[in-house]
């Protein structure tokens, strides 16, 4: 099984859908800063803002509890 971080996914959505992080931000409505801190990993990003562009691919990410 491989595991992703959300910014390896939100990458590879991204060059799966042949956009630039540019194209991204632009379209998600979000800064092109925030798209790149995203892809290489930062650890503390704003949910709002990640579901903002995972909207673009008709997805999103909420909290959920653990079992």
């Amino acid at each position: 099984m491989c595991i992703m971080d959300i910014g390896q996914y939100i990458k590879a959505k991204r060059e799966l859908h042949n956009l630039t992080q540019v194209e991204l931000a632009e379209r998600a409505g979000v800064g092109i800063r925030f798209v790149r801190e995203l892809e290489n990993g930062k650890s503390t990003v704003r949910l709002d803002k990640v579901n903002q562009v995972l909207a673009l691919f008709g997805e999103a990410l909420y909290p959920s509890k653990i079992k």
